[in-house]
Protein backbone atom coordinates (compact mmCIF):
# COMPACT_ATOMS: atom_id res chain seq x y z
CA UNK A 1 0.00 0.00 0.00
CA UNK A 2 1.43 3.37 -0.98
CA UNK A 3 0.63 6.73 0.57
CA UNK A 4 -1.97 5.12 2.83
CA UNK A 5 -4.39 7.24 4.75
CA UNK A 6 -3.53 7.84 8.36
CA UNK A 7 -5.60 6.51 11.19
CA UNK A 8 -8.07 9.30 11.37
CA UNK A 9 -9.06 8.62 7.80
CA UNK A 10 -9.96 5.15 8.95
CA UNK A 11 -12.42 6.69 11.34
CA UNK A 12 -14.03 8.75 8.62
CA UNK A 13 -14.08 6.05 5.95
CA UNK A 14 -15.37 3.29 8.16
CA UNK A 15 -17.61 5.39 10.35
CA UNK A 16 -15.74 4.22 13.43
CA UNK A 17 -16.20 5.62 16.90
CA UNK A 18 -13.80 7.84 18.76
CA UNK A 19 -12.60 4.81 20.71
CA UNK A 20 -10.90 3.39 17.59
CA UNK A 21 -7.14 3.16 17.41
CA UNK A 22 -5.19 6.38 17.96
CA UNK A 23 -8.33 8.51 18.25
CA UNK A 24 -7.72 11.91 19.78
CA UNK A 25 -9.49 13.09 22.91
CA UNK A 26 -10.66 16.72 22.56
CA UNK A 27 -10.78 19.10 25.51
CA UNK A 28 -14.47 19.66 24.69
CA UNK A 29 -16.33 16.36 24.11
CA UNK A 30 -18.67 18.20 21.73
CA UNK A 31 -15.84 18.75 19.24
CA UNK A 32 -16.62 16.99 15.93
CA UNK A 33 -14.47 14.07 14.79
CA UNK A 34 -11.03 15.43 13.85
CA UNK A 35 -11.32 13.93 10.36
CA UNK A 36 -14.74 15.32 9.63
CA UNK A 37 -14.21 18.99 10.41
CA UNK A 38 -16.03 21.60 8.33
CA UNK A 39 -13.91 23.94 6.19
CA UNK A 40 -14.43 26.70 8.75
CA UNK A 41 -13.29 24.47 11.60
CA UNK A 42 -10.31 23.25 9.56
CA UNK A 43 -9.23 26.83 8.89
CA UNK A 44 -9.43 27.77 12.55
CA UNK A 45 -8.66 24.46 14.22
CA UNK A 46 -5.56 23.50 12.26
CA UNK A 47 -4.02 26.74 13.57
CA UNK A 48 -5.14 26.31 17.19
CA UNK A 49 -4.81 22.62 18.02
CA UNK A 50 -3.72 23.51 21.57
CA UNK A 51 -7.16 25.00 22.21
CA UNK A 52 -8.89 21.80 21.15
CA UNK A 53 -6.72 18.84 22.19
CA UNK A 54 -4.27 17.96 24.95
CA UNK A 55 -0.73 18.86 23.86
CA UNK A 56 2.86 19.17 24.96
CA UNK A 57 5.11 22.04 23.94
CA UNK A 58 8.36 21.75 21.96
CA UNK A 59 10.19 24.77 23.32
CA UNK A 60 12.28 27.01 21.08
CA UNK A 61 15.59 28.49 22.17
CA UNK A 62 16.87 32.01 22.68
CA UNK A 63 18.08 32.56 19.13
CA UNK A 64 16.29 32.21 15.80
CA UNK A 65 17.97 30.99 12.63
CA UNK A 66 17.21 33.65 10.02
CA UNK A 67 15.66 32.81 6.69
CA UNK A 68 16.51 35.66 4.33
CA UNK A 69 14.82 36.52 1.06
CA UNK A 70 16.79 35.51 -2.00
CA UNK A 71 17.56 38.20 -4.56
CA UNK A 72 15.57 36.18 -7.08
CA UNK A 73 11.92 35.45 -6.29
CA UNK A 74 9.82 32.98 -8.27
CA UNK A 75 6.12 32.88 -9.12
CA UNK A 76 5.65 29.95 -11.50
CA UNK A 77 2.66 29.22 -13.68
CA UNK A 78 1.77 25.76 -14.93
CA UNK A 79 -0.74 23.72 -16.88
CA UNK A 80 -2.82 21.05 -15.19
CA UNK A 81 -6.09 19.30 -16.03
CA UNK A 82 -6.59 21.51 -19.07
CA UNK A 83 -6.22 24.78 -17.15
CA UNK A 84 -3.53 27.37 -16.55
CA UNK A 85 -2.61 27.87 -12.90
CA UNK A 86 -0.70 30.35 -10.78
CA UNK A 87 0.47 29.71 -7.24
CA UNK A 88 -2.34 31.95 -5.98
CA UNK A 89 -5.06 30.22 -7.99
CA UNK A 90 -3.79 26.82 -6.83
CA UNK A 91 -3.83 27.96 -3.21
CA UNK A 92 -7.38 29.26 -3.48
CA UNK A 93 -8.71 26.19 -5.28
CA UNK A 94 -7.10 23.67 -2.91
CA UNK A 95 -7.48 25.45 0.44
CA UNK A 96 -3.76 26.06 0.94
CA UNK A 97 -2.69 28.05 3.99
CA UNK A 98 0.98 28.30 3.15
CA UNK A 99 3.63 27.66 0.50
CA UNK A 100 7.32 28.15 1.25
CA UNK A 101 10.24 27.49 -1.09
CA UNK A 102 13.84 27.51 0.13
CA UNK A 103 16.82 27.36 -2.23
CA UNK A 104 20.18 26.95 -0.51
CA UNK A 105 18.51 28.12 2.68
CA UNK A 106 17.08 31.34 1.20
CA UNK A 107 13.43 32.11 0.50
CA UNK A 108 12.42 32.03 -3.17
CA UNK A 109 8.68 32.07 -2.48
CA UNK A 110 6.55 32.58 0.62
CA UNK A 111 2.80 32.83 0.38
CA UNK A 112 -0.06 32.59 2.89
CA UNK A 113 -3.76 31.91 2.49
CA UNK A 114 -6.95 31.13 4.41
CA UNK A 115 -6.31 34.06 6.77
CA UNK A 116 -3.11 32.50 8.10
CA UNK A 117 -0.34 34.82 9.27
CA UNK A 118 3.43 34.06 9.42
CA UNK A 119 3.32 33.51 13.20
CA UNK A 120 0.45 31.01 12.96
CA UNK A 121 1.19 27.33 13.46
CA UNK A 122 -0.45 24.59 11.36
CA UNK A 123 -0.86 20.91 12.21
CA UNK A 124 1.31 18.36 10.44
CA UNK A 125 -0.72 15.15 10.51
CA UNK A 126 1.69 12.36 9.44
CA UNK A 127 4.58 14.68 8.63
CA UNK A 128 5.30 14.03 12.32
CA UNK A 129 6.35 10.46 11.49
CA UNK A 130 9.42 11.73 9.68
CA UNK A 131 10.41 13.86 12.66
CA UNK A 132 9.96 10.85 14.96
CA UNK A 133 12.41 8.83 12.86
CA UNK A 134 14.88 11.71 13.16
CA UNK A 135 14.57 11.55 16.95
CA UNK A 136 15.42 7.84 16.74
CA UNK A 137 18.59 8.87 14.91
CA UNK A 138 19.34 11.46 17.58
CA UNK A 139 18.98 8.84 20.32
CA UNK A 140 21.44 6.60 18.45
CA UNK A 141 23.88 9.50 18.14
CA UNK A 142 23.53 10.14 21.89
CA UNK A 143 24.23 6.49 22.70
CA UNK A 144 20.75 6.02 24.15
CA UNK A 145 19.92 3.45 21.45
CA UNK A 146 22.68 1.02 20.53
CA UNK A 147 22.08 1.31 16.77
CA UNK A 148 19.75 0.47 13.93
CA UNK A 149 20.35 -3.23 14.46
CA UNK A 150 19.41 -3.11 18.13
CA UNK A 151 16.40 -5.23 19.05
CA UNK A 152 13.21 -3.29 19.66
CA UNK A 153 12.59 -5.45 22.72
CA UNK A 154 15.68 -3.99 24.40
CA UNK A 155 13.79 -0.69 24.71
CA UNK A 156 10.22 -1.93 25.00
CA UNK A 157 10.68 -5.00 27.20
CA UNK A 158 6.94 -5.68 27.32
CA UNK A 159 7.28 -6.86 23.71
CA UNK A 160 9.55 -9.77 24.67
CA UNK A 161 7.99 -13.11 23.83
CA UNK A 162 5.81 -11.50 21.13
CA UNK A 163 5.94 -11.18 17.35
CA UNK A 164 8.49 -8.41 17.88
CA UNK A 165 11.18 -10.82 19.08
CA UNK A 166 14.11 -10.38 16.71
CA UNK A 167 12.75 -7.17 15.13
CA UNK A 168 15.34 -4.41 14.88
CA UNK A 169 14.96 -0.67 15.17
CA UNK A 170 15.71 -0.37 11.46
CA UNK A 171 12.96 -2.80 10.53
CA UNK A 172 10.49 -0.87 12.69
CA UNK A 173 11.36 2.37 10.88
CA UNK A 174 10.95 0.63 7.51
CA UNK A 175 7.50 -0.66 8.52
CA UNK A 176 8.74 -4.18 7.88
CA UNK A 177 8.55 -5.85 11.29
CA UNK A 178 6.74 -8.85 9.82
CA UNK A 179 4.13 -8.63 12.57
CA UNK A 180 0.63 -9.16 11.22
CA UNK A 181 -1.30 -5.90 11.07
CA UNK A 182 -4.46 -5.04 9.16
CA UNK A 183 -4.72 -1.38 8.12
CA UNK A 184 -7.97 -1.81 6.16
CA UNK A 185 -9.90 1.35 6.89
CA UNK A 186 -13.19 -0.12 5.72
CA UNK A 187 -13.02 -3.18 7.98
CA UNK A 188 -14.43 -2.49 11.48
CA UNK A 189 -12.54 -5.55 12.73
CA UNK A 190 -9.14 -4.46 11.41
CA UNK A 191 -6.28 -3.70 13.79
CA UNK A 192 -6.35 -0.02 12.96
CA UNK A 193 -10.03 0.06 13.95
CA UNK A 194 -9.87 -1.99 17.13
CA UNK A 195 -6.50 -1.28 18.75
CA UNK A 196 -7.62 1.79 20.65
CA UNK A 197 -10.85 0.17 21.81
CA UNK A 198 -9.07 -2.79 23.43
CA UNK A 199 -8.45 -2.39 27.18
CA UNK A 200 -4.77 -2.20 28.06
CA UNK A 201 -3.13 -4.52 30.51
CA UNK A 202 -2.71 -2.86 33.91
CA UNK A 203 0.22 -0.44 34.02
CA UNK A 204 1.06 -0.88 30.34
CA UNK A 205 0.89 1.53 27.43
CA UNK A 206 -2.28 0.75 25.48
CA UNK A 207 -0.58 0.39 22.10
CA UNK A 208 2.20 -1.80 23.49
CA UNK A 209 -0.42 -3.93 25.21
CA UNK A 210 -2.33 -4.42 21.97
CA UNK A 211 0.57 -4.97 19.62
CA UNK A 212 2.43 -7.50 21.76
CA UNK A 213 -0.48 -9.89 21.18
CA UNK A 214 -0.19 -9.79 17.38
CA UNK A 215 1.27 -12.83 15.56
CA UNK A 216 4.23 -12.94 13.18
CA UNK A 217 3.24 -13.06 9.50
CA UNK A 218 6.50 -12.49 7.60
CA UNK A 219 10.21 -12.62 8.42
CA UNK A 220 11.42 -9.27 9.83
CA UNK A 221 12.64 -6.93 7.11
CA UNK A 222 11.14 -8.88 4.23
CA UNK A 223 7.85 -7.11 3.43
CA UNK A 224 6.72 -3.48 3.66
CA UNK A 225 3.38 -3.26 5.45
CA UNK A 226 2.14 0.20 6.36
CA UNK A 227 1.46 0.01 10.07
CA UNK A 228 0.26 3.09 11.90
CA UNK A 229 0.70 1.37 15.25
CA UNK A 230 4.43 0.96 14.76
CA UNK A 231 4.96 4.70 14.51
CA UNK A 232 3.60 4.95 18.04
CA UNK A 233 5.91 2.12 19.11
CA UNK A 234 8.84 4.13 17.72
CA UNK A 235 7.78 7.01 19.96
CA UNK A 236 7.55 4.76 23.00
CA UNK A 237 11.00 3.41 22.13
CA UNK A 238 12.56 6.88 22.02
CA UNK A 239 10.88 7.99 25.22
CA UNK A 240 12.01 4.83 27.05
CA UNK A 241 15.55 5.06 25.72
CA UNK A 242 16.07 8.74 26.50
CA UNK A 243 13.96 9.05 29.65
CA UNK A 244 12.37 12.17 28.14
CA UNK A 245 9.11 13.03 26.46
CA UNK A 246 9.29 13.33 22.68
CA UNK A 247 8.55 17.06 22.99
CA UNK A 248 11.41 17.66 25.44
CA UNK A 249 13.80 15.63 23.32
CA UNK A 250 12.78 17.39 20.09
CA UNK A 251 13.33 20.72 21.84
CA UNK A 252 16.78 19.72 23.07
CA UNK A 253 18.00 18.17 19.82
CA UNK A 254 16.36 20.32 17.11
CA UNK A 255 14.15 23.23 18.13
CA UNK A 256 16.62 25.00 20.40
CA UNK A 257 19.96 24.36 18.66
CA UNK A 258 18.67 24.80 15.11
CA UNK A 259 16.94 28.07 15.94
CA UNK A 260 13.23 27.50 15.35
CA UNK A 261 11.26 30.72 15.52
CA UNK A 262 8.33 29.59 17.67
CA UNK A 263 7.44 26.85 20.14
CA UNK A 264 5.80 23.89 18.42
CA UNK A 265 2.83 21.93 19.74
CA UNK A 266 2.63 18.11 19.79
CA UNK A 267 -0.76 16.46 20.26
CA UNK A 268 -1.08 13.78 22.94
CA UNK A 269 -2.82 10.44 22.91
CA UNK A 270 -5.36 9.49 25.60
CA UNK A 271 -2.55 8.16 27.83
CA UNK A 272 -0.70 11.48 27.75
CA UNK A 273 2.09 10.45 25.36
CA UNK A 274 2.89 12.34 22.18
CA UNK A 275 1.33 10.86 19.06
CA UNK A 276 4.58 9.83 17.41
CA UNK A 277 2.85 9.49 14.05
CA UNK A 278 0.78 12.62 14.03
CA UNK A 279 0.07 16.21 14.66
CA UNK A 280 2.94 18.56 15.41
CA UNK A 281 1.93 22.19 14.89
CA UNK A 282 4.57 24.68 13.74
CA UNK A 283 4.93 27.83 11.63
CA UNK A 284 5.42 27.65 7.89
CA UNK A 285 9.01 28.83 8.22
CA UNK A 286 9.72 26.24 10.93
CA UNK A 287 8.47 23.53 8.56
CA UNK A 288 11.03 24.93 6.14
CA UNK A 289 13.72 24.82 8.82
CA UNK A 290 12.91 21.12 9.44
CA UNK A 291 13.47 20.47 5.74
CA UNK A 292 16.65 22.54 5.74
CA UNK A 293 17.94 20.72 8.83
CA UNK A 294 17.62 17.44 6.95
CA UNK A 295 19.12 18.90 3.78
CA UNK A 296 22.15 19.99 5.82
CA UNK A 297 22.70 16.45 7.07
CA UNK A 298 21.10 16.79 10.49
CA UNK A 299 23.44 19.44 11.88
CA UNK A 300 22.24 21.92 14.52
CA UNK A 301 24.27 24.42 16.50
CA UNK A 302 27.43 23.19 14.81
CA UNK A 303 26.92 19.62 16.08
CA UNK A 304 25.72 16.42 14.45
CA UNK A 305 22.30 15.55 15.85
CA UNK A 306 22.15 12.20 14.04
CA UNK A 307 24.90 9.73 13.10
CA UNK A 308 27.01 10.27 9.99
CA UNK A 309 25.10 8.97 6.98
CA UNK A 310 21.79 8.83 8.84
CA UNK A 311 19.99 11.41 6.72
CA UNK A 312 21.11 9.82 3.46
CA UNK A 313 19.81 6.45 4.63
CA UNK A 314 16.57 7.72 6.13
CA UNK A 315 15.67 9.68 3.00
CA UNK A 316 16.49 7.06 0.40
CA UNK A 317 14.69 3.86 -0.51
CA UNK A 318 15.39 1.15 2.06
CA UNK A 319 12.54 -1.15 1.08
CA UNK A 320 10.24 -1.71 -1.88
CA UNK A 321 6.77 -0.33 -1.14
CA UNK A 322 5.33 -0.85 -4.60
CA UNK A 323 6.10 2.73 -5.61
CA UNK A 324 9.35 4.72 -5.48
CA UNK A 325 10.40 3.20 -2.17
CA UNK A 326 10.28 3.95 1.54
CA UNK A 327 13.04 5.07 3.90
CA UNK A 328 12.84 5.54 7.66
CA UNK A 329 9.35 7.06 7.87
CA UNK A 330 10.17 9.10 4.74
CA UNK A 331 8.56 8.63 1.30
CA UNK A 332 10.48 8.59 -1.96
CA UNK A 333 9.03 10.42 -4.99
CA UNK A 334 9.48 9.26 -8.56
CA UNK A 335 11.14 12.55 -9.52
CA UNK A 336 13.99 11.94 -7.07
CA UNK A 337 12.69 14.02 -4.18
CA UNK A 338 12.04 12.70 -0.70
CA UNK A 339 8.99 13.75 1.24
CA UNK A 340 7.38 13.95 4.64
CA UNK A 341 3.68 13.65 3.94
CA UNK A 342 0.47 14.15 5.89
CA UNK A 343 -3.20 13.92 5.06
CA UNK A 344 -5.29 16.94 4.05
CA UNK A 345 -2.35 18.27 2.04
CA UNK A 346 0.70 18.64 4.32
CA UNK A 347 4.15 18.04 2.86
CA UNK A 348 7.84 18.85 3.07
CA UNK A 349 9.37 17.94 -0.29
CA UNK A 350 13.15 18.07 -0.71
CA UNK A 351 15.28 17.85 -3.84
CA UNK A 352 18.65 17.23 -2.29
CA UNK A 353 20.68 17.68 -5.50
CA UNK A 354 19.14 21.13 -6.03
CA UNK A 355 19.30 22.33 -2.43
CA UNK A 356 15.53 22.85 -2.62
CA UNK A 357 12.89 22.55 0.12
CA UNK A 358 9.20 23.04 -0.68
CA UNK A 359 6.62 23.20 2.13
CA UNK A 360 2.88 23.08 1.52
CA UNK A 361 0.22 23.29 4.25
CA UNK A 362 -3.40 22.75 3.28
CA UNK A 363 -6.92 21.99 4.42
CA UNK A 364 -8.07 19.76 1.58
CA UNK A 365 -11.79 18.94 1.55
CA UNK A 366 -10.91 15.28 2.03
CA UNK A 367 -7.95 13.51 3.56
CA UNK A 368 -6.45 12.43 0.25
CA UNK A 369 -7.40 11.73 -3.33
CA UNK A 370 -5.87 11.17 -6.73
CA UNK A 371 -6.96 14.52 -8.15
CA UNK A 372 -5.65 16.34 -5.08
CA UNK A 373 -2.28 14.59 -5.26
CA UNK A 374 -1.90 15.13 -9.02
CA UNK A 375 -2.58 18.84 -8.68
CA UNK A 376 -0.01 19.18 -5.90
CA UNK A 377 2.52 17.22 -7.97
CA UNK A 378 1.97 19.63 -10.86
CA UNK A 379 2.68 22.58 -8.55
CA UNK A 380 5.80 20.89 -7.15
CA UNK A 381 7.08 20.19 -10.66
CA UNK A 382 6.54 23.82 -11.66
CA UNK A 383 8.30 25.13 -8.56
CA UNK A 384 11.19 22.70 -9.06
CA UNK A 385 11.67 23.90 -12.64
CA UNK A 386 11.38 27.59 -11.74
CA UNK A 387 13.90 27.27 -8.91
CA UNK A 388 16.72 25.90 -11.07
Amino acid sequence: MTRPLALAVALAAAGLSATSAFAQVPLDPATPNFLMWSPELQSRGYRTIEDIFQVNTIERGETVRPLVMAERQIDPTFEHAGKSWTVDSYMEAFNVSGVLVLKDGQILLERYGMGRQPADRWTSFSVAKSLTSTLVGAAIQDGKIAGLNAPVTDYIPELKGSGYDGVTVRQLLMMSSGVKWNEDYTDPKSDVATAGATPAEPGMNAMVSYMRKLPRENPPGAVFNYNTGETDLAGVLVANATGQSLSAYASEKIWKPYGMERDAIWMLDPSGLERAGCCISMTLRDYGRVGQFMLEGGMAGGKAVVPEGWVAQATSAQIDNGDAGYGYFWWMNRDGAYQASGIFGQSITTYRDDGLVIVINSAWPQATGRDLSLARSALLTAIHAAAK
